[in-house]
């Protein structure tokens, strides 16, 4: 039987890096579910499509194209039919675009069956906007990472800078950003971003990345035994 850790939360909370820093940790296998989202976006922006109006066209397209998360070494790789687009999937168009496709309910049905199977038989680590609530309902572990958008905005201000992603962006860009990206994620009609009923809230406004890890390891091994 699966060990299923399911971390939710909005965006620029550090569950990315949480579940890579637990997953090493823990040996768990660490799904990043929202690569997986943003790699349907870039499929749909290679083809032309900018909106979520041609919605038939964007869901054959999540039908037919091949994702897989490989792990090399620490560091987790994203293949888009065999085609690593780690980096590429980071921009801030995709980011943008996998907010619209992720909305659209046959999307949404056809990426949650592809990440139960991913965590077939596995202890898995598994974040995004609706793990606890949808993909995991019954999770042996389900955690809410959250923290102020002003906070989160400067983390992600910084991630860019460092990463040479999106790094034209100014701070006051991001958080527009990312408080239009809470709005939309709360109001989804299907998948929307909410605290799941049992999940631990995890505040990590005024937490260092290590501090996070520990609470949020903490909790693991208290119910993984």
């Amino acid at each position: 039987m699966s060990f299923v850790v399911a971390i939710d939360g909005p965006s620029g909370t550090g569950k990315g890096t949480i579940a890579k820093l637990i997953a090493q940790e823990l040996d768990l296998v660490n799904i990043d579910t929202g690569a997986m989202y943003r790699c349907i976006a870039l499929a749909c922006l290679t083809e032309g499509i900018t909106n979520n109006e041609e919605r038939e066209r964007i869901i054959e397209i999540a039908r037919r194209v091949e994702i897989q998360i490989r792990h090399n070494g620490v560091e987790q790789e994203i293949f888009l039919d065999n085609r690593n687009v780690s980096k590429e999937i980071r921009s801030q168009e995709v980011t943008m675009m996998a907010s619209q496709v992720s909305a659209i309910p046959e999307v949404r049905e056809i990426m949650v069956n592809l990440q139960r199977k991913m965590a077939e038989g596995e202890d898995v680590i598994m974040e995004g906007r609706d793990i606890a609530t949808e993909v995991f309902p019954n999770a042996q572990v389900k955690i809410y990472l959250d923290a102020t958008s002003e906070e989160r905005a400067n983390r992600r201000y910084k991630e860019n800078q460092e990463k040479g992603i999106n790094s034209d962006m100014t701070y006051e860009q991001v958080l527009k950003t990312i408080e239009k990206r809470d709005y939309d994620d709360s109001h989804r009609t299907v998948g929307a971003l909410k605290i799941a009923e049992g999940a631990i809230v995890v505040d990590t406004t005024k937490m260092t990345i290590e501090e996070v890890k520990e609470k949020v390891k903490e909790i693991i091994l208290e119910r993984r035994k």
